[in-house]
C-alpha cells in the first residue's frame, strides 16, 4: 500500500489538530482501498450487509457533501448516490460502478469541504440545519463528528479489507 498518513503534531493548535485528524482518517480509508480491483472494492462485507469498500467511499462522499455543503452553507446541492427510492444508494454498488468514479467524486467532495471551511473559525455556526435535529452546528462540532464518522467506518473498512485479501493494519 502506498498511501501515506501522518498524525497531527502533538503540539498543534485545535484547528490544525482537527484538520489533521480528519485528513488522517480520510487517508486511512484511501489506504484500505489501495491496490484492489473494482470487483474487490465492490465485495460486500458479509451477508446480509451490502457494505463494501467502494460503498464506504461513496457514503463518505455523501457525508462530506451533506455536512460541509448542505449543513454548513445551508445549500442543498442534491445527493450523489442516494434517492428517495433508495436512501442507501451509496452502499448499493453495481457492476457498472467504478473506483475511478467513486474516488474522483469523494476527492471532489473533500476539496469542496476544504474550500467551504477556509476562513471560518471553529466557533462559526452552520447556515443550514440538520435533517434530524433541525439545529445549527459549530464548525468544531462538524469536524468532531466527521472524525468520528470516518473512524467508525474505517473500522468497517479494516474488516472488509482483511476479508478480501488478508491485509490488516491500523
Amino acid at each position: 500500500m502506498t498511501i501515506e498518513r501522518e498524525e497531527p503534531a502533538l503540539d498543534a493548535g485545535e484547528r490544525a489538530m482537527l484538520d489533521g485528524w480528519l485528513d488522517y482518517h480520510r487517508r486511512t480509508l484511501a489506504w484500505k482501498c489501495d491496490g484492489l480491483t473494482d470487483a474487490q472494492l465492490r465485495t460486500a462485507a458479509v451477508e446480509p450487509s451490502a457494505m463494501s469498500l467502494m460503498g464506504l467511499v461513496r457514503h463518505m462522499a455523501e457525508v462530506e457533501r451533506y455536512w460541509f455543503h448542505e449543513v454548513l452553507l445551508g445549500v442543498e446541492p442534491g445527493e450523489l448516490y442516494c434517492t428517495e427510492e433508495d436512501r442507501d444508494g451509496d452502499f448499493h454498488v453495481t457492476e457498472a460502478d467504478t473506483w475511478k468514479e467513486a474516488h474522483a467524486t469523494w476527492q471532489e467532495q473533500i476539496a469542496t469541504a476544504r474550500r467551504h471551511t477556509d476562513g471560518l473559525t471553529l466557533d462559526d455556526f452552520s447556515k443550514g440545519l440538520s435533517h434530524n435535529s433541525r439545529q445549527a452546528f459549530s464548525l468544531r462540532w462538524i469536524y468532531t463528528h466527521m472524525i468520528e464518522e470516518y473512524a467508525r467506518h474505517n473500522g468497517h473498512a479494516d474488516l472488509i479489507r482483511e476479508r478480501i485479501d488478508g491485509a490488516t493494519g491500523d
